[in-house]
């Protein structure tokens, strides 16, 4: 064909004799450089072709078995190691907070190579119901960073909480031997092009609906929605830029439908630029123009690839008879048809259609979470679809209680004079504690029974008690010292000093007669036994106790409580005390008191009388208050770091008595700090005083405030912990209000709420107080000598107990029960001229 070219091109006028380019060919006779090629094609493909086609099918299958390999790997590696963040919605939820919570998760969107190689992680949003309840989590893959879409939620709605599990299928996919599962599914597509939005413009809860179709699931029955969505970015974006231009235009937003207008005959589309002059023609006009501003508004801004899942579960018997069978598939059915129909309320410029989920891709999707190709949304359209309730009234949703509120900063996470007291629950998840220097403002723990109380003392106990703190602890019920027994270092039972009414071992003794300064001691001890007992005590009874004591005091000897009674009712006792008294005011009680007649005095001690004896007839009181010379030295345990250990169970003391050794105990711990003034303030080590049920021991000579304002200098810290604010005096509340500075409150009631919001306002109010969580703090602290704002914790469990360590620990602590030795200095030295008269037989 070249040569027949070429001799047709030489005869032509100045034309070279041979084409030099094939275009010269073919310029010169294209028809015979065509026939040409298809006759080197023809030629080339029976030669070649069975064996380029079998190649081509092989590299077209293997590029498209590797392409769906690696998506499927992709998928894998997205999905790793995926968890559930339930989320519990705020009493008052914003409406505003899912359009900020979608905003924030945008930065999940990866790099354009990072997306092309290896995907673009998604988040699932779900509504799951039964019939019992409703809850609404976060699917999050593994590839997104722990606590990004926790944070994100809790910044989004304040108040709100997050509990984040490993990843589970929202519906069940095994069901007991003997049953099916029966599954109604299907998913929703845009019912038109992407470029237009859905309606975003709600005066009230969009999801009211949605959210009410559960209800009267059967039983067994589960019902999930899903939300599925991506970020995106860069191509894809673009498409759809560009649909939505060609759709403003007047062209079709697709490039196939485009192509078909162009090959088939119909009107034009251009009418939308056209002037109109007709009503039909007007009404177009503004329609189109409130979808060109609607497709302007919706291309603004970030992006999001979307898909919805909806499916109802239930599972039924394998022998389900065919008439049951039908009528079950029916009713799933139609609640799915309900569930799809809740999407209604969001049509506008664009709707929701149902698309068919091919039945065994349901279960396996519903529990991958995949998603391969959705509509694109914007983040207020995605926001309408995906968010918290706005109605409070939701009855099967497990709402927050409470706000979650991080700690300010200062706030020590741990370290060495660090008092730990739990773990924040907002913000960056790290330990909070309080400094020892700032725990000397004394404590204020308030919480009901069971909401965590004693294991928070308990571990502020262990603490002390190992970073070597003196340690006094008073417990009215006997699990908090049962709890720190059990948990203590073995080593440190030598400085353990136990009373415990439950125990049989003999206890060790504190004799609150002891003590240089008689009328001082007779007055602490008269004070704190006409407060105890103040419902029933009058001046006679007063005033016989403190003369009783006097003048046992002034026997030689150590003086004992248990004297008391004989003194008062042994003629033969007293005659010999009386000879030994040389105070002429106390020689004339006793002349007053002879003279009266047996039934009179035996009226007038009658009061006093049976209050001794219910004190004194408990062999673990009198035996630890009036067993004679001290065998505990509180000023030892206080200076170094001795840990004294008081379980005075009322169902073993009574309450009376239990109140009243509490609180000759504390007085007894009160004057060892005080006896500490004269050290000078750097040698006076650090100590505490932690007192469970304190209301029942404070019955103290001394008003508390003062009390708690001199601690602080003595470097002691004082935790009184109790249940609620009315079992607490006026003068007393006020007392612990102003002067225990540091505020821990567990779970109040809304009276208790009301006042305590007071300390924590404004960044917890009174709902919160009254709705925390288990184990959940609300903590006002002392910073660096000054009131702190108010955040939230949870209050760690204590480590297992050891087993055979309470054992161990008692054992040690026996040994700090026996008398000190002769040569121990006494409260008061014997009189060598005198005989005792209670060793005269």
């Amino acid at each position: 064909m070249s040569r027949r070219l070429a001799r047709a091109l030489s005869g032509l006028p100045g034309s070279r004799a041979e084409p030099t380019t094939p275009l010269e060919e073919y310029l010169r006779d294209p028809a015979g450089v065509l026939e040409h090629l298809v006759d080197g094609v023809r030629q080339w493909a029976a030669a070649w072709g069975l064996l380029a086609g079998v190649l081509t099918a092989a590299a077209i299958a293997a590029l498209t078995g590797g392409w769906v390999w690696w998506r499927r790997r992709c998928r894998q590696r997205i999905a790793a190691d995926a968890r559930v963040v339930r989320v519990f919605p705020p009493p008052e939820v914003d409406a505003d907070g899912a359009a900020a919570m979608w905003a924030n998760l945008v930065g999940l969107l990866r790099p354009a190579w990072h997306r092309h190689f290896t995907g673009q992680p998604h988040v699932v949003w779900e509504y799951v119901a039964d019939r019992e309840t409703v809850h609404i989590q976060l699917w999050v893959p593994g590839l997104v960073p722990p606590g990004m879409v926790e944070r994100a939620v809790e910044t989004a709605w304040p108040g709100s909480h997050t509990r984040t599990a490993p990843a589970t299928a929202p519906v069940p996919v095994t069901v007991p031997d003997g049953h099916r599962l029966q599954v109604a599914a299907g998913q929703l597509r845009l019912g038109r092009t992407e470029a237009l939005p859905i309606r975003t413009d709600f005066a009230t809860d969009p999801i009211r609906a949605l959210l009410g179709t559960p209800a009267g699931l059967g039983q067994g029955e589960r019902a999930v929605v899903q939300i599925l969505a991506r970020p995106v970015a860069g191509r894809r974006v673009r498409v759809a830029r560009r649909a939505a231009r060609r759709l403003r235009a007047g062209r079709s937003p697709h490039i196939v439908s485009g192509l078909l207008d162009l090959l088939l005959p119909g009107p034009s589309r251009s009418s939308r630029s056209r002037r109109t002059t007709t009503v039909q023609d007007r009404q177009m006009a503004l329609e189109t123009a409130a979808e060109d501003r609607a497709i302007v508004a919706k291309g603004r801004g970030a992006k999001y690839e979307t898909l919805v899942r909806y499916a109802i579960t239930c599972p039924v018997p394998a022998a389900t008879d065919r008439p049951a069978g039908p009528q079950v598939a029916e009713r799933l059915r139609g609640r799915a048809h309900a569930l799809a129909a809740a999407f209604a309320v969001f049509s506008e410029h664009n709707y929701y259609r149902r698309a068919r989920l091919r039945r065994r891709r349901t279960l396996p999707w519903l529990d991958e979470r995949r998603l391969d190709r959705g509509d694109l949304l914007s983040v207020e359209e995605l926001a309408v679809l995906a968010h918290l309730p706005w109605d409070a009234d939701v009855p099967q949703l497990e709402r927050a209680g409470a706000r979650a509120i991080a700690p300010p900063p200062g706030v020590p996470a741990g370290g060495a004079g660090v008092k730990l007291i739990g773990r924040a629950d907002a913000g960056r998840d790290r330990p909070v504690g309080l400094r020892v220097a700032d725990a000397r403002h004394h404590l204020h723990v308030l919480g009901a029974t069971g909401s965590g109380k004693s294991e928070l003392l308990a571990r502020m106990i262990l603490d002390d008690a190992d970073a070597g703190r003196g340690v006094v602890a008073v417990d009215p019920k006997g699990d908090l010292i049962t709890d720190v027994l059990a948990r203590l270092p073995e080593d440190l039972g030598e400085k353990v000093v136990l009373f415990d009414a439950d125990s049989n071992a003999r206890p060790p003794v504190l004799n609150p007669l002891e003590g240089a300064d008689a009328p001082r001691v007779v007055d602490n001890l008269v004070s704190i036994f006409s407060r105890v007992y103040a419902s029933s005590w009058g001046p006679r009874t007063d005033d016989i106790l403190r003369a009783g004591l006097l003048t046992l005091h002034a026997l030689p000897g150590v003086p004992k409580l248990s004297d008391l009674p004989k003194l008062l009712t042994i003629p033969a006792f007293r005659e010999r005390a009386m000879a030994l008294v040389d105070d002429d005011l106390l020689k004339g009680f006793w002349t007053w008191y002879e003279e009266l007649s047996a039934p009179a005095r035996a009226q007038i001690i009658a009061p006093l009388m049976n209050k001794l004896r219910g004190f004194l007839l408990r062999p673990f009181v009198r035996a630890a208050l009036a067993g004679g010379t001290s065998t505990v030295d509180m000023d030892q345990v206080l200076n170094a770091g001795g840990i004294c250990l008081v379980r005075i169970a009322r169902d073993a003391l009574g309450a009376e008595t239990s109140n009243l050794v509490g609180s000759l105990i504390v007085a007894r711990t009160w004057q060892a700090t005080a006896a500490r003034a004269h050290l000078p303030q750097s040698q006076r080590p650090d100590a505490s005083l932690y007192l469970d049920e304190a209301h029942n021991f404070l019955n103290l000579p001394y008003p508390l405030q003062d009390m708690l304002a001199e601690a602080r200098g003595y470097r002691l810290s004082i935790t009184l912990a109790h249940q609620y604010l009315r079992q607490l005096p006026k003068e007393l509340e006020e007392g612990i209000s102003t002067n225990a500075r540091t505020k821990i409150f567990f779970n109040s009631s809304p009276e208790d709420a009301r006042l305590l919001a007071r300390h924590t306002a404004p960044r917890l109010a009174e709902h919160d107080l009254a709705h925390l969580g288990a184990f959940t703090i609300a903590v006002r602290p002392v910073l660096h000598g000054a009131d702190a704002p108010a955040f939230t914790a949870v209050t760690e469990q204590l480590p297992p107990a050891i087993r055979g360590r309470s054992r161990a620990i008692r054992a040690a602590a026996r040994h700090n029960a026996q008398p000190r030795s002769a040569t121990a200095p006494l409260a008061k030295a014997p009189r060598a001229t005198t005989v005792d008269p209670r060793r005269i037989t």
